[in-house]
């Protein structure tokens, strides 16, 4: 009887914190209008095509493997990414592709063709405007 009545004497203490939360009175919910992310995402391939003309670091094309190749006044980034290196006109250009006769592209690739099969590597070039009437400093010996 003894224990009977310290348990029920006893009361929990309160905590002064639990008096100051509250409780959200709605529910979170998300916009009914998302409108973004509807877009397509950037694709590779050409972002600027024969004949238009290019500031330097202007994007060329994008590609995952090489596809095309940097000519003149093109580079070239760590993703393959090819960009103009002075402002011009895009040209692309073809020549004949001949691998050498012992390498591993030689057997992976040229062995499965039909015979006569003529093999091109596409250069993208830039041709540079005229500097007529301007200065520029081309180095110091």
């Amino acid at each position: 009887m003894l224990q009977h009545l310290f348990t029920e004497n006893r009361q929990k203490p309160r905590s002064s914190l639990a008096d100051w939360v509250r409780f959200a009175s709605k529910k979170a919910g998300g916009s009914s209008k998302n409108l973004g992310g509807k877009s397509p995402g950037r694709r590779y391939g050409f972002k600027k095509t024969d004949g238009n003309f290019v500031h330097a670091g202007n994007i060329l094309a994008t590609q995952r493997l090489m596809r095309w190749q940097p000519g003149a006044h093109v580079g070239i980034g760590t993703n393959n990414t090819l960009y103009a290196l002075e402002d011009g006109i895009v040209r692309f250009t073809k020549e004949v592709y001949v691998p050498a006769p012992r390498s591993s592209e030689t057997f992976k690739v040229i062995t499965k063709l039909p015979m006569g099969t003529v093999l091109y590597k596409t250069f993208i070039n830039v041709v540079p405007n005229k500097q007529e009437g301007k200065f520029k400093l081309v180095g110091m010996f």
